[in-house]
């Protein structure tokens, strides 16, 4: 298993995860033509992508969701209560997401290359943020775990837990405190961001990665990064001094994610 982050950020957010020749594409929150060039910078052919996941209904996530499953021939993923929304609608497959309990993705399409060892076990967990539900994402595949956790307002064990073992994490380091105090957002938008449905700050970032990391984890993506209340440099010291607090610091790479740019694709 491989995962992409094509972007992350206020901007747009969209992530591809590969089981073998199965593409899952996990939001996808650029506008068309941006998410095009992201899949064609990613390597992928016309209708590669099989299923499209949307963790919640914000624009940053779902925009052209509908758009790329339509363009795909893709099975359109998401919560039954966002599924009624303009962007879910353009899908012509939709089919609503099971969450809290596992599920399984496989490919839709015959074919020499579509093996059975391509199925893809999925969880989603809902997790607090204003847009109800929000969920993440724990994908296994041939006993390899990733984990996509953003948009959380607080810290959760509970959450913790159902997410557990990821060799990779893809975690939200949303904003410094002291950068959104004197940051050009007003006193309501800070207060949202803020809240325990909002985002997850450095700290609080931190913290959900102590209680998500285990013996498994060899790959941290710090993801969601405001541009305007926080700077990469930033999350990459608290999550370094995390690692380093946890005993785990030596083993485990530490990548921030861009907005601007696709990273480079992960082994899980």
């Amino acid at each position: 298993m491989h995962i992409h982050v094509l972007s992350s950020g206020s901007e747009g957010n969209s992530a591809l995860v590969r089981a073998g020749q199965l593409n899952v594409l996990v939001d996808a929150g650029l506008d068309r033509h941006s998410m095009e060039l992201r899949l064609l910078a990613a390597g992928l052919g016309p209708q590669a992508i099989e299923h499209v996941l949307v963790t919640h209904g914000h624009l940053d996530h779902a925009r052209s969701a509908g758009f790329v499953a339509r363009r795909e021939r893709a099975t359109l993923h998401a919560a039954e209560a966002m599924l009624v929304h303009p962007w879910a609608r353009r899908a012509k497959r939709c089919a609503a997401l099971a969450i809290g309990r596992d599920s399984a993705l496989t490919s839709q399409r015959d074919g020499p290359l579509c093996a059975h060892t391509d199925e893809l076990r999925l969880r989603a967990v809902v997790i607090p943020h204003d847009c109800d539900p929000t969920v993440a994402f724990r994908f296994e595949h041939e006993g390899r775990v990733a984990v996509i956790l953003t948009d959380m307002g607080r810290p959760d064990a509970d959450v913790a837990r159902e997410l557990a073992g990821a060799h990779v994490l893809v975690l939200e380091f949303n904003y410094d405190p002291d950068l959104m105090r004197t940051s050009v957002y007003p006193a309501s938008l800070q207060r949202r961001i803020a809240g325990d449905r909002g985002h997850l700050s450095n700290g609080q970032g931190a913290r959900m990665l102590e209680l998500l990391a285990s013996e498994n984890l060899h790959t941290l993506v710090l993801a969601h990064i405001s541009k305007k209340t926080n700077r990469p440099e930033i999350a990459l010291e608290v999550a370094h001094a995390t690692l380093e607090r946890l005993g785990i610091h030596g083993r485990v790479r530490v990548i921030a994610a861009r907005q601007d740019a696709a990273m480079e694709s992960l082994a899980v």
